[in-house]
């Protein structure tokens, strides 16, 4: 699953916002915050525990791995294991039309994810709980790059 939007701003000025994961939080509606082990500065092996609600899975919180920082290019982290992570995603910065092209991107698996328990739960129902979780990651993502669209573009 991805998302693109087109912004108004360098890849340096966007970069600020895509790394700020603790302001992806107040716009999130699932991720709840985020706590930086490690020192806190985004960087290739740093490592930050999500904690995150969901209306039907409930409170939960996983650590991350950063396994991509290319300032001011690629962000990325895998969440539990990064040999085998549950998901990974990846914000990509790329100059474009005079702005920045930001793509979200998210990959689930090969690592067991709450999908993957949920499907274990309820295998006759794999094709709708696939199909709701994803279109909820497309409406949270959405909801994601317009946010970082908005603060730089707004310099906030």
């Amino acid at each position: 699953m991805e998302v693109t939007t087109w912004i108004d701003a360098s890849p340096d000025a966007v970069w600020p916002a895509v790394v700020d994961l603790a302001g992806m939080a107040e716009v999130s509606p699932e991720l709840q915050s985020v706590d930086w082990l490690d020192g806190g500065e985004p960087a290739v092996g740093a490592r930050f525990v999500g904690h995150n609600r969901h209306e039907a899975m409930g409170e939960w919180s996983v650590t991350s791995h950063v396994v991509e920082c290319e300032r001011p290019l690629v962000f990325a982290w895998a969440v539990h294991d990064p040999q085998d992570p549950a998901a990974t995603w990846r914000f990509t910065l790329e100059p474009a039309d005079g702005g920045t092209r930001l793509t979200e991107w998210v990959r689930l698996g090969p690592g067991p994810s709450g999908l993957s328990q949920a499907i274990e739960r309820m295998p006759d129902n794999e094709q709708k709980i696939v199909f709701v979780r994803l279109r909820e990651f497309e409406r949270n993502m959405t909801t994601t790059v317009a946010a970082i669209k908005a603060r730089a573009e707004n310099g906030a």
